[in-house]
């Protein structure tokens, strides 16, 4: 929520919306949840691969032949699992296809195991052939016309994704789902309960910025009060401002000896 007027924006409904590579985590508070903002973030020019759900908003970007769209199979899973849950007596149905899913994460967590291996494309040719297998059981039972609507839409959605749900195989550093997003996202989506929102928009434009850094330092392992401590401290020698070397404050511009000064040491014990 962000209680503040707006011209032309209704109500104090704003949406978070969360970037991430192995390295960063970028937040970005934004009015409306329209393509706009995908395109507004990546540019025109942008390349690669995005691992997203199948919003509508992401699709705008597969006008441009720069961008592909890893779609997610854990909402693919959650597909057949509701039908599981709400037709009962398609119930089994539902849960072979889950099994079948769970398999390609068996397979691909093996593949990934053995990367620069000599192992590797036995494992590469054994998850090639469940992605194939499981493209002829959907065209099979899409043939059948006496499958329940319910079935049929759920794998008709599968069939549309295709494409992109099977990215993963032909890159191996894509992941099969967009769990990571999610994930950064959870703490904000329980606190927002607590904290509730912001008076003006400056404030949720810093609640953002600050979610960016820390769950960024999270990525690294780092500690939170530690680094910002040095940074605070560095700003106040610098008069309030920040200091000249900002950029040496990013983990990736740090020393190995200063980065592993500022990562949290995790000790286990089995007693």
């Amino acid at each position: 929520m962000v209680f503040a007027e707006m011209e032309g924006k209704i109500g104090p409904r704003w949406y978070l919306w969360v970037f991430c590579t192995p390295d960063t985590v970028v937040f970005r508070i934004e009015p409306n949840r329209s393509s706009q903002v995908v395109t507004d973030h990546f540019g025109d020019q942008a390349t690669g691969i995005l691992s997203v759900d199948r919003y509508s908003a992401y699709k705008v970007l597969l006008k441009s032949i720069l961008i592909l769209l890893a779609y997610c199979w854990a909402h693919v899973r959650r597909d057949f699992l509701a039908v599981a849950k709400d037709r009962v007596e398609h119930e089994p149905w539902a849960l072979d296809w889950v099994k079948k899913i769970g398999q390609l994460y068996d397979l691909n967590k093996n593949r990934l195991s053995l990367l620069d291996t000599p192992e590797f494309e036995t494992a590469q040719q054994n998850l090639q052939h469940a992605v194939d297998d499981m493209a002829i059981s959907r065209d099979q039972q899409l043939t059948d016309s006496k499958i329940h609507h319910a079935c049929r839409k759920v794998l008709e959605s599968l069939e549309r994704h295709w494409s992109g749900l099977i990215l993963f195989v032909k890159h191996p550093h894509v992941p099969m789902d967009n769990n990571h997003a999610e994930r950064q996202l959870r703490n904000s989506v329980v606190g927002r309960k607590n904290y509730y929102g912001s008076g003006a928009l400056w404030s949720a434009t810093l609640t953002a910025m600050l979610f960016s850094l820390f769950q960024t330092l999270n990525l690294w392992n780092i500690n939170q009060r530690m680094w910002l401590s040095q940074y605070l401290l560095a700003c106040a020698q610098n008069g309030g401002n920040p200091p000249d070397n900002a950029k040496s404050f990013l983990p990736w511009n740090m020393t190995a000896d200063r980065l592993q000064e500022l990562q949290i040491t995790k000790s286990i014990d089995s007693s």
